[in-house]
This record gives structure tokens, sequence and C-alpha cells, in this order.
């Protein structure tokens, strides 16, 4: 049996198409049948329920396909092993960043790492936390950067920064001038927040709710430097971590949040008990020593 037949089989139940996962592989859609069709025989199995509309795993397809899959992680970690024992120190680090973190911060690190190692590269993903767990849990990311509390038992955590969040507010809105407001103050306030995929919009909606009042939403982004643009425009109000408070521009102000304040916990996860390349490991070994954590 040829690892690849497992490997297009795996694509194929991915896509619930022959004819996507052939495009994904570059390679042409009878290609990828006749090689699904050769597993099934050399198994003796039918591995798919074929119909006009969807294609659907039989229970042997299930079995194959979990055990398959079990396959095709041990063979990539042992080229992976296979990399690092001829001393390959070069590679690809893939990391998750939320695009609502201080943008100087981690910029730099990878300058400065890069500098030390130039045959390593870095393979960006910008995304919400909760994106970046579901691609460091499946091993589409080397690591990534999230808000905390994160699964403990599935990843290793490396707790960075924690801080408060601010009221983004037009400079002529009512409590663009207070030090500080409640959360109780802003019940008749439209918002705008970041979508779906940030804790950020789940953490601000149970603080609401916890206040008392569900907050009016008018519009969500994955981009802070939108969001600012639309406070600006007085479509609403929002709410931005200090450190990205501190790179608004005068369009808008910031104002201490009370009673509750909202905070989060940054931190870099990577998946316990899975290998890592040499380049994931010295890139969070490298970022251990910059954060002078033992």
């Amino acid at each position: 049996m040829d690892i690849k037949h497992l490997q297009y089989f795996i694509e194929v139940v991915k896509f619930k198409s022959f004819t996507r996962a052939a495009n994904h592989l570059f390679i042409t859609q009878p290609t990828i049948s006749k090689m699904i069709k050769n597993l099934e025989e050399e198994l003796g199995v039918t591995l798919f329920e074929r119909s006009r509309k969807k294609l659907i795993l039989t229970d042997a397809g299930q079995v194959i396909y979990d055990q398959a899959k079990l396959i095709d992680h041990a063979f990539r970690n042992l080229q992976m092993e296979l990399d690092d024992l001829l001393s390959l120190k070069k590679g690809v680090i893939r990391l998750g960043l939320p695009p609502i973190i201080d943008t100087g911060f981690f910029p730099k690190m990878i300058g400065s790492f890069h500098e030390q190692y130039p045959d390593i590269t870095f393979h960006l993903v910008e995304d919400g936390s909760k994106k970046i767990e579901e691609e460091v849990a499946s091993g589409g990311l080397h690591a990534g950067i999230v808000v905390l509390p994160a699964n403990e038992d599935e990843f290793t955590c490396l707790s960075y920064m924690e801080e408060d969040f601010r009221l983004v507010l037009h400079p002529d809105h009512r409590l663009a001038e207070q030090e500080e407001v409640t959360l109780r103050e802003l019940e008749s306030e439209p918002f705008i927040l970041f979508n779906k995929d940030f804790v950020l919009h789940d953490r601000i909606l149970t603080a609401c709710n916890s206040a008392g009042f569900q907050p009016k939403v008018v519009s969500e982004s994955s981009q802070w430097e939108f969001i600012e643009e639309m406070v600006s425009c007085r479509l609403g109000a929002a709410m931005f971590p200090e450190s990205i408070c501190r790179h608004l521009s005068n369009k808008v102000r910031s104002v201490k949040i009370v009673d509750p304040a909202i905070s989060w916990h940054l931190a870099v996860i990577w998946k316990k008990d899975h290998y890592l390349p040499f380049a994931a490991k010295e890139w969070l070994h490298y970022v251990k020593q910059q954060l002078k954590i033992p």
C-alpha cells in the first residue's frame, strides 16, 4: 500500500469531492479516482457511498479514514525527525497571530530571531483565537498567540501579557472627556465588535450581559484599524486592549472601563506531546529567553 493512496483518500474525505481534492493536490480527477479505486480493491471494501449530491463514507471507510490519519501523522513526523537528524537547521515556522495584538512586539522578536537563523522563515496566519487554537490542535500551525484560558490538557501555554480594555469613542461623544466609565453607562450605546472568531467578541457580550443589558451591535470586523475608522465616523463605540489604544489616531479617544473592567490574558500555545521541528523548538526557546521565562 502506497502512503500517497492514504493521503489522497484523506483529502477526498476532507473536501467531500474527488474534483476539489484533485484540484487541491494539483492532479487530475481521473488520477485520484483511480487511486481510490485501487485502494478499495486492495483492501476489499467500498470506501464511499457515491451519490450525485454528496460523498459519504461507508462504515469501513470511516474505520480506514481514522487509521489513515494516524498513519499520515506518523509519516509526516518521521519526515520532520529525519530532517532534524540530518542537521537541516532550516525550515518554516507556522505561527498564528491575532490581528489585534500590539503590532510591534512580535515582529521585532521575529526579526531578531531571523538574524540568528537566516534560513528559517515564518508563515504567519492572522486570525482570531478560536481559529488559531483549532489550527494548532490540528497541526496546521506549530504555535499561536491566543487569549487565555486555553485547553491546558491539550496545549502548553506560555503566558506573557495581561491588560485591560478601553472604550474607544469619537472625540465629540458625551463620555469622551471622562477619565473612566462604568459598563452600565454604555447600555444605550451602539457597539462595533470584533467578529465571532475572536474571543473578545464573546467576552464583551458576556460582560455586558453580566452588567444587566444586551449590547446593540451595529457592525463587526476582523481589523482594528477599520473599527477605528468606523468609530471616527460616529457609527458606534468599540473596545480595544490598552496596547492597541497607544497606536490610535487623534480621530478617536479612549477611556478606562470600570465596574467591571474587561481584560485579556495572552499566551503562546503549542500542542502537548506533539513533535515540533527544529525551527519551531528553537523559536519557542528564543521566545522564553526574550520574555525571561525559565
